[in-house]
């Protein structure tokens, strides 16, 4: 009867529960009992393991599921190799390279890395620069400027932006971040004297450029005269220039050439394919103001192939330029439909002519005027009469063409300083 009464209380307790097997003990003996058929065996009680989850319970561990980068980047924590069998496998990342990783996808909110080691900078740079963080729209500028900020002419010492109008137009603010700069290249670039990039060139960030190529930029006197404004008042600017290039600028006139005589430490000087009415006194004046020669022969310093893009942002101006060429695609798909329209004579070839004024100009041989600093070279040997009064009539030439240029400058004084040279000298 106990035994009875200890299966219906089982039978009418909640069946719904899973409480496992039933042990009864009966004269000595433990029973089992089945719920489904309610029969009895004698077994040995079995030690059954400890279950904390319900059989067919899982769980699955994922980073941010609502994040789609964050789920995609789950794997860069893992290297990937395959053995010699062809087996999958995979080992941890050190803890530097995930640490690098997680600053390079962050690097916008990176307050200053004034005294970071440039080693590790370096490094950093590489890692953003490989996961496009500069080519961004807003929070690229913010991230290049914490390392132009910090490490100047490491990230960038010489750029080359040569024909690369829509680069600058596109990148202009981070193509101003860039400091101590000691070469840069824009020919052919079509600027202007009003150009924002042509008023940066007078500040103090640059005013380490030593080689300036200038080329073909629509130039005209009054850009000049705002290119010097700085350097001829107050001794700032483009104070260390050494190479210059203004060729191929026709509206540059005898009067702009003036200005480039606060140049003290050119050394060479390009002005072919300019606007001159008279060479002559053009290439005497250039010798006797800044010391420079005529060169017969064109000059090494001006054939474009030692400039080039250098630094830790060399890869950076090459993505720039990508995304730009990308967005010209569908332009490209238009000039190859108008080509088949011209093919079967239903437009006009309006698109040649364009691109023969695009083409870089060419200066001829006769109109080559390049200059160069000769080196002087000391000489021991005493002078004969001959020599000594040949010096003294150049000497005196020379007093002769002092004494006008003073009278030259006498007259000019009221028109050095103008109007509009104070209001671009009170914008600095």
């Amino acid at each position: 009867q106990n035994w009875t009464r200890g299966m219906s209380y089982c039978f009418h307790s909640e069946s719904h529960l899973d409480t496992g097997p039933i042990y009864v003990r009966e004269n000595g003996k433990l029973h089992v009992v089945n719920q489904g058929a309610g029969s009895t065996q004698n077994v040995t009680p079995k030690t059954r393991p400890f279950r904390l989850f319900p059989r067919g319970f899982s769980v699955e561990l994922c980073m941010n599921r609502e994040d789609d980068r964050a789920r995609r980047q789950r794997t860069d924590h893992f290297i990937f190799t395959y053995t010699k069998e062809g087996n999958l496998r995979y080992s941890a990342k050190s803890l530097f390279s995930l640490v690098l990783g997680y600053i390079s996808d962050n690097v916008d909110h990176v307050d200053s890395l004034i005294g970071f080691p440039e080693q590790i900078a370096e490094k950093l740079f590489s890692a953003a620069e490989a996961r496009q963080k500069f080519t961004e729209p807003v929070t690229g500028l913010r991230a290049l400027q914490k390392f132009t900020e910090a490490y100047g002419n490491l990230v960038l010492c010489s750029l080359c932006l040569r024909n690369r109008y829509l680069v600058i137009s596109e990148k202009l603010e981070e193509i101003k971040s860039f400091r101590e700069l000691t070469c840069l290249d824009l020919s052919c670039c079509k600027l202007g004297d009003e150009h924002e990039l042509l008023e940066h060139l007078t500040k103090e960030a640059l005013s380490s450029v030593k080689r300036l190529l200038l080329k073909d930029n629509s130039l005209s006197d009054a850009g000049l005269r705002r290119m010097t404004a700085p350097v001829r008042v107050l001794k700032k600017g483009l104070e260390n220039l050494l190479v210059l290039d203004l060729s191929c600028n026709p509206k540059i006139t005898d009067v702009g050439i003036r200005y480039l005589f606060s140049f003290k430490k050119l050394n060479c000087l390009d002005i072919s394919g300019t606007g001159l009415k008279d060479v002559d006194a053009v290439i005497k004046r250039i010798q006797t103001r800044i010391g420079l020669v005529h060169s017969k022969v064109p000059l090494k310093e001006f054939d474009h192939s030692n400039c080039k893009t250098e630094g830790w942002a060399e890869q950076t101006v090459l993505q720039w330029e990508q995304a730009v060429m990308e967005a010209i695609k569908p332009q490209d798909d238009l000039r190859a439909r108008t080509a088949a329209l011209r093919f079967y004579g239903k437009t006009h070839r309006i698109e040649e002519v364009v691109k023969r004024k695009l083409v870089e100009p060419e200066t001829k041989a006769s109109e080559n005027l390049q200059f160069y600093k000769e080196k002087v070279q000391n000489c021991y040997l005493p002078l004969k009469k001959e020599v000594a009064s040949s010096h003294e009539l150049k000497n005196n030439k020379k007093r002769a063409l002092a004494e006008q240029d003073r009278e030259r400058t006498s007259k000019q004084k009221h028109l050095c300083l103008t109007v509009e040279d104070w209001e671009l000298l009170n914008t600095y």
